[in-house]
């Protein structure tokens, strides 16, 4: 047994009070305001920090197998840790693609390997994600691989991801999309088509290049009762079709990233500003913020996409896609919208990274701090204020707009399945 004395628990809104947490390997004992020290063989002082159901991303990319020069398994549970997060769904665009079983037995042996944290892998909707034949879901199924994406595109036709929900709907799985209609992609489009766009003379994604296909997979849930979530909204356009949906009784979810909801298009200085779906339009990432606040949007994702230096060294037009995540989303959404304008609460930032998606995914004994639930928790220092250092990330990557911000709200211990697994005085531990 192992205690945590005198941490702050959060109750509600913003408000905290201090409990003991006596928890073991397997599960969260009991929190009580005076726990026996004598119960434990170890006993953890949390020293003023706030202790937190530990965060659950549902958009990882961890790059391996197949791009080990951007990230490992092992440095992208490191950096998971390093943020916060206990859980991680970790997509499947790698190579060999996690399409049939054999490939996905030999990577969950990986994961299970190298891994720090929960690492939950994603298999494809098709078959290397080409959209010409469907993945073995019914096998993948079986194993326990209950989602399925192709991010990094969008299913290409109508009449394949009917197919696919249809297959899914039949497996009680549920689609999780990238939608990408490439109709609407220009050559070179690197950027949101619009403003900040036509000022730097770049060639611009329109938005519809997002909502066009997310309106066509609403029409399919619609037809098939298939269970679907959607990726990284960015439009405004978005959040109203899900709204609509949802309001139509459609099972249908849908999730933000903290650098949509933090930055617009007019922050875009340099290929660490280019990520896809694009930063677009203030408009729209105020609509992203409102989808939060009004239940339209479910939850906080991280979109956590490593590239190497060389690679985003190439400019706009050239570098690929993305940016790391893992290791700020929580300390910037925390600073800017909690602390500093009051738009959220902590409990409802905690709830879009935690509860929410264990909730979505089901994920049994994770997303809430509370007796007989798993010991994954974080504790969090809310008080001290330091730098963002890319240079200290535990991640590969080091492609952060991010770099130098000062903000509150880091992780002091992570542990998973009661272990301590990342100690800010100690660095990783297992």
């Amino acid at each position: 047994m192992k205690l945590i004395q005198q941490a702050r628990i959060l109750t509600k809104g913003n408000e905290t009070e201090i409990m003991d947490v006596l928890f073991d390997e397997t599960q969260i004992v009991k929190i009580a305001k005076h726990i026996d020290p004598a119960l434990a063989q170890e006993v953890i002082p949390a020293e003023n920090c706030v202790l937190l159901s530990g965060l659950i991303d549902v958009h990882a990319h961890l790059r391996e197998p197949g791009y080990t020069h951007k990230e490992t398994i092992a440095s992208g549970t490191a950096a998971a840790a390093h943020g916060g997060f206990t859980t991680i769904m970790a997509m499947p665009n790698v190579i060999p693609y996690p399409d049939n079983t054999e490939t996905m037995k030999t990577y969950l042996a990986k994961i299970k390997q190298d891994s720090r944290v929960h690492v939950i892998p994603y298999a494809c909707i098709t078959k290397a994600e080409a959209s010409q034949k469907l993945s073995d879901m019914e096998g993948l199924s079986a194993m326990g691989i209950h989602a399925f994406s192709d991010d990094g595109v969008g299913v290409a036709t109508a009449d394949m991801m009917k197919a696919a929900m249809q297959k899914c709907r039949d497996v009680d799985g549920i689609i999780v999309a990238h939608t990408e209609d490439m109709s609407y992609r220009k050559p070179n489009a690197c950027m949101h088509e619009g403003i900040r766009s036509k000022q730097l003379g770049l060639t611009g994604i329109p938005s519809a290049c997002e909502y066009a296909q997310f309106q066509r997979d609403l029409a399919l849930v619609r037809e098939t009762g298939c269970r679907y979530h959607v990726c990284h909204m960015s439009a405004q356009e978005s959040v109203e079709s899900l709204r609509r949906a949802k309001k139509e009784g459609l099972d249908v979810s849908g999730e933000v990233t903290a650098h949509h909801l933090l930055l617009n298009e007019m922050a875009v200085e340099n290929a660490n500003h280019k990520m896809n779906p694009p930063l677009r339009s203030e408009e729209d990432r105020q609509a992203l913020i409102q989808g939060l606040l009004d239940g339209t949007i479910d939850m906080i994702a991280n979109d956590h996409a490593p590239h190497s230096e060389e690679e985003k060294s190439r400019g706009m037009e050239k570098a690929p896609f993305g940016i790391v995540a893992l290791e700020t989303a929580f300390p910037l959404l925390y600073t800017r919208f909690v602390k500093e304008e009051g738009i959220f609460t902590l409990e409802q930032l905690v709830y879009w990274m935690s509860e929410a998606p264990a909730k979505r995914f089901q994920m049994e004994r994770r997303g809430k701090l509370k007796e007989g639930n798993a010991s994954d928790f974080v504790l969090m220092d809310l008080d001290s204020v330091r730098k963002i250092e890319k240079q200290g990330f535990y991640s590969m990557g080091k492609n952060t707009p991010f770099d130098g911000i000062v903000c509150s709200g880091f992780a002091v211990k992570t542990f998973v399945d009661g272990i301590c697994v990342y100690d800010n005085r100690e660095g990783l531990l297992k």
